[in-house]
C-alpha cells in the first residue's frame, strides 16, 4: 500500500489559564474582574520560561481576565502579540455563573453534566455543546488561517478546562459524552498536531512533569468537577 503523501500539519498548544482565587471553589464563568492571583501568575511565568524557546506563530486567547494575563505571560517570553477570539470563551453558564460548586453539585441538572453533558443546557446560559461547538468551529478557523500563511505553524490558546476539554474530545474522536473523562488542570498544557488525514494528541495536562496529584486521595469523587477545578497540586 503507498504511504499517505506528507501534508503540513498544524500544531495547537492548549493552555488552561492559572489559578484565581475563585479556581476550584466558586463556578466563575463570565464574571468580570477575576484576575489570576498570586499562584496563577507564578504558573504564567513559569510557562511562559517552558515556551520561550518555542517558535509560535500565535497566541489566541479567551477575552476573559484570567485567560489574557495568562496568554500574556508566554506572549512576552516568545514575542508575539496576543489576539483575543470570545468563541474561546468560558461556557456561558447562566444561573450557575458565580454560585459554589458545592452548591452546584446540589442541583438535578448536575449528575447530566456528568454522565451525560452533550444534553446539558445551563439556565439562562448555553448549552456544553454549543461551547464545543463554537470553540471546534474556531480552531478549525485558526488552523487554516495560520497553514495559509506559515509552514507547518505552531499556535496556541489559551481557554478554559471545560473548553479545552471539549477540543480534546473532538480530536480524540470522543464524544462530547466522554469528555468529562478528561483532566486539565490550571496553567496545564495540552498539545494537538492536526494533519491531513487525522488529529494527532501528543500532550494531555502536562504541568511540568511534577509527580504531584499522582497519588490520589483517599476517597476521590467520580464526578468532574464544572468549570475544571483547582488541579492536583
Amino acid at each position: 500500500m503507498a504511504n499517505t503523501p506528507n501534508a503540513a500539519s498544524v500544531t495547537l498548544l492548549l493552555v488552561r489559564h492559572g489559578l484565581t482565587a475563585a479556581t476550584g471553589h466558586t463556578l466563575a464563568g463570565w464574571t468580570p474582574g477575576v484576575h489570576l492571583d498570586e499562584r496563577g501568575r507564578a504558573q504564567a511565568a513559569a510557562l511562559g520560561a517552558r515556551l520561550a524557546s518555542v517558535r509560535l506563530d500565535a497566541v489566541v486567547t479567551s477575552p476573559l481576565e484570567r485567560c489574557v494575563e495568562t496568554a500574556q505571560a508566554v506572549a512576552d517570553a516568545v514575542g508575539v502579540p496576543v489576539t483575543v477570539d470570545e468563541r474561546f470563551g468560558e461556557c456561558r453558564y447562566g444561573e450557575w455563573t458565580g454560585r459554589p460548586l458545592a452548591e452546584l453539585a446540589e442541583e438535578e441538572l448536575w449528575p447530566v453534566v456528568q454522565a451525560h453533558p452533550s444534553a446539558a443546557r445551563f439556565p439562562g446560559g448555553e448549552s456544553l455543546a454549543e461551547t464545543a461547538h463554537r470553540a471546534v468551529s474556531a480552531v478549525r478557523d485558526h488552523n487554516a488561517r495560520l497553514l495559509a500563511a506559515h509552514d507547518a505553524p505552531v499556535y496556541l490558546v489559551c481557554s478554559h478546562g471545560d473548553v479545552i476539554k471539549a477540543i480534546l474530545a473532538d480530536a480524540l474522536g470522543l464524544h462530547l459524552d466522554q469528555f468529562q473523562r478528561l483532566q486539565v488542570d490550571p496553567c496545564s498544557l495540552s498539545v494537538v498536531r492536526y494533519t491531513a488525514l487525522r488529529p494527532f494528541v501528543v500532550r494531555v495536562n502536562d504541568v511540568g512533569g511534577g509527580t504531584a496529584g499522582l497519588r490520589p486521595a483517599s476517597e476521590t469523587s467520580g464526578d468532574a468537577v464544572v468549570g475544571g477545578g483547582a488541579g492536583e497540586g
